[in-house]
């Protein structure tokens, strides 16, 4: 068992979730169901299977909660590219800094994977 607070890529990913809601707060009310859900989701979900995985007893089983939340990360990229191309959000620095932050999280989550793929 790992304790998922002490990873660096959960607490990454927190913050990642955290920017997340504040970025898509602004978005207008009609998206409240819509894409504003579905992002915050994506968003939430990366950090809940990492720590998830981390309190199961194999490793074989954290390496299939990252895979989840590999996909969750892909998801959460392309909704906010999405978002940015239907005018929801402005290409500013706040977007520029959680795909970036998102990027490097992917990265980690790879590492971890091939390393319990051993």
């Amino acid at each position: 068992m790992h304790n998922f607070q002490e990873l660096k890529i959960w607490q990454k990913s927190m913050d990642i979730t955290e920017q997340t809601y504040r970025l898509s707060a602004e978005f207008p009310k009609e998206e409240k169901y819509g894409l504003t859900s579905q992002i915050r989701r994506s968003a939430v979900s990366i950090p809940s299977n990492i720590a998830e995985g981390a309190g199961r007893n194999t490793d074989g089983e954290f390496k299939n909660f990252l895979g989840i939340a590999s996909g969750s990360s892909n998801e959460l990229y392309t909704q906010l590219i999405l978002a940015q191309r239907l005018g929801l959000i402005s290409e500013d620095e706040q977007l520029s800094n959680i795909l970036k932050e998102l990027e490097e999280v992917q990265k980690m989550n790879y590492t971890l994977i091939k390393k319990f793929s051993k």
